[in-house]
């Protein structure tokens, strides 16, 4: 399975995707179809957290007051199942493997991932 996760209007994504290439994958523009539950909990599983796959860079993490809170696991998979913009972007999926985030060490694991 290849899939990537992304935000058409987002330039990092963009970038990413531009210096990884996007041949063979499945890309899904999150803003479109937001991440379902399946590919969600798989990526958990993989990741080890909820929280790994949350964005607290999200403008509505803080209009919200979600970040005057403490959240749990169940907090961080319901708020990601119901609003896009709180899944950390791009979400990778090569294989077994997932990869989430912008962080300069993501991308160049995603890289080495691909040059396998």
């Amino acid at each position: 399975m290849k899939k990537i996760y992304y935000l058409s209007s987002c330039d990092t994504c963009q970038r990413i995707m531009k210096e990884t290439g996007t041949e063979g994958f499945e890309l899904i523009d999150i803003k479109q179809t937001n991440i379902g539950p399946e590919d969600l909990d798989s990526a958990q599983a993989v990741i080890g957290s909820y929280e790994g796959l949350f964005s607290r860079r999200a403008v509505k993490f803080r209009q919200q007051g979600w970040n005057e809170k403490t959240l749990t696991e169940k907090d961080y998979r319901k708020l990601i199942l119901q609003e896009y913009t709180f899944l950390k972007r791009p979400v990778y999926f090569i294989g077994e493997d997932v990869f989430a985030g912008n962080l300069k060490k993501t991308v160049e694991a995603i890289k080495a991932r691909l040059g396998e």
